[in-house]
């Protein structure tokens, strides 16, 4: 039986996207997939399938071959990414909180203004919001860097991160606005649980597009 270059390339597909999966770096996965290669395209001069050398799942079979050769695992680790990312964010935030609670009375001091200026709400909303994902991105940013230093291109990861996320926070933070104002702004548990969904879910999704953007890049 003839085995055409399609079916061996769909097969070579399946197994480096099993090991990009796994970790296994690009050298690596360019030495194991011209052995594979060589075996699949062998097979196919003995009019062999494919599927009879690799069985039912290539994936498997690739993944298993890679552990044979002793090659290192680099997970992408994408769990404690994110759980590393967002305690960093609480943490940061909690300290900032508490921080501006102490020097409240410094801060009134420092940026008294004249009674008869008025600050518009959205340049104070803005400034607000602006500093509160300030302190977020900081301390996401460090948490990863410092608590994952030895995971596989951490510190990737975390300049990309400095650069997803404000953007990322920016258009959540205009889009629960939205949400509020369409809302007339209630002060219900679901309006504000839904408020902070929104951003939460931007916050998640930046840092792990940050973290497969810096993995896939390795590839």
């Amino acid at each position: 039986m003839s085995t055409s270059t399609p079916t061996v390339d769909h097969f070579l597909a399946a197994a480096d996207q099993a090991w990009r999966t796994a970790g296994i770096d690009r050298r690596d996965r360019t030495t194991l997939a011209a052995d594979l290669r060589t075996e699949l395209e062998a097979a196919a001069a003995d009019g062999l399938d494919p599927a009879e050398l690799l069985g039912t799942d290539p994936a498997e079979f690739a993944r298993r071959i890679a552990e044979e050769a002793g090659l290192a695992r680099n997970p992408p680790r994408y769990a404690q990414v994110l759980g590393v990312a967002s305690g960093g964010a609480l943490l940061s935030l909690l300290v900032g909180y508490v921080l501006v609670n102490a020097l409240h009375q410094a801060f009134v001091a420092a940026f008294d203004l004249p009674r008869g200026v008025r600050v518009p709400v959205w340049l104070a909303a803005g400034v607000f919001y602006t500093g509160v994902a300030a302190v977020v991105v900081t301390g996401a940013v460090l948490a990863v860097r410092v608590a994952l230093r030895d995971a596989t291109r951490v510190r990737q990861t975390a300049a990309r991160m400095a650069l997803l996320l404000p953007p990322a926070l920016a258009v959540a933070i205009l889009g629960a606005a939205a949400f509020g104002w369409a809302l007339d702004f209630p002060l219900t548990p679901l309006a504000i649980g839904t408020e902070a969904a929104i951003v939460l879910a931007a916050f998640l999704a930046a840092t792990a597009l940050a973290r497969r953007w810096s993995v896939r890049a390795a590839g």
